[in-house]
């Protein structure tokens, strides 16, 4: 295999380790061509391909972490990661681990992790690297990585109940829900969202929010149902799209421009927390994105001819 191909074999992999170190689908990609480039420039072969790129794509992303965490202390608002699509990296082994290591509530929970123990945890809890390895990629002695390690799923384990779920159990929940939202069902939706249900946006600062949030069943379920008509009277669209291994949905406007994502937190039967990603930086790696001003705006002038 020449340099190019090998690389290629493993970029997804790559990708997956920096996007779950990171949050951020721009930053992911900006570290794997980093990795790219300094491979590229490497005068020696390594013995083992995949441990020598993961172990430099990790050390990138934890620098880029460590810059970019002074950025999020500063932002507007409620930060979430940058919704991904799909997870390019597969592995029938770990398939549970790198599911539940994408969604969004497990890489908020991530974010309570310092630089070292997120690297360590993904690299050995999510991807089975041995403790050498991890220890290599982070310039640290094996057993200050199993320190880390232990810190890090005593962090992890504490919050992980709060994500799990029955995957059939969950997309058929997620199904009723947005049948539901979408015929603007106000009973539908209370039925199907837990009593304490909280509705948060990142919106960064940069377009349309409902102040810090939105919570209880009942106040969700009227700002859905009362959104969703008029938006879909001026032509605009909900498709549902699994989104961070979750049940989630893709708005668009009449042009098929993106204006936000939402992903669904679902746990024993009922919705827990339903988070919308607005920021239009965010979401420009998914496609065209639209003025959500704009779209707010002729939503509420339908919504008042309405009333």
């Amino acid at each position: 295999m020449t340099r190019t191909e090998e690389f290629e074999q493993w970029r997804p992999l790559l990708f997956s380790i920096a996007y779950r170190i990171l949050g951020s689908v721009s930053e992911a990609e900006d570290a794997v061509q980093e990795t790219w480039l300094r491979y590229e420039a490497c005068a020696t072969r390594p013995a083992s391909v995949k441990s020598f790129l993961s172990a430099m794509v990790s050390r990138i992303a934890i620098d880029v972490l460590r810059s970019a965490r002074m950025r999020r202390e500063e932002y507007a608002g409620q930060w979430f990661p940058e919704p991904l699509l799909a997870d390019p990296y597969e592995d029938p082994e770990r398939s549970a681990e790198l599911a539940d290591t994408v969604s969004m509530a497990a890489l908020l929970l991530l974010e309570r992790l310092s630089p070292l123990e997120r690297a360590v945890f993904v690299l050995r809890e999510v991807f089975g690297f041995r403790f050498g390895e991890v220890a290599a990629a982070i310039g640290r002695s094996e057993a200050a990585c199993r320190q880390l390690a232990v810190r890090a799923r005593r962090h992890m384990d504490a919050g992980r109940a709060r994500f799990e779920a029955d995957r059939r159990e969950r997309d058929e929940l997620a199904g009723r829900f947005f049948d539901a939202f979408r015929e603007g069902d106000v009973d539908g939706l209370r039925e199907l969202l837990a009593a304490d249900v909280q509705m948060a946006g990142d919106s960064g600062g940069k377009a349309p929010l409902w102040g810090d949030g939105v919570f209880g069943a009942e106040s969700v379920a009227r700002m859905l149902a009362g959104f969703v008509a008029p938006f879909i009277r001026i032509g605009g669209v909900v498709e549902p799209h699994e989104m961070n291994g979750q049940p989630g949905a893709i708005f668009r406007d009449q042009g098929g421009k993106i204006v936000n994502t939402l992903t669904l937190d679902i746990l024993d039967g009922q919705i827990q927390t339903i988070r919308a990603v607005i920021n239009p930086d965010k979401l420009r790696h998914l496609g065209p994105v639209a003025d959500a001003w704009a779209v707010v705006r002729e939503t509420n002038r339908v919504r008042r001819l309405e009333d």
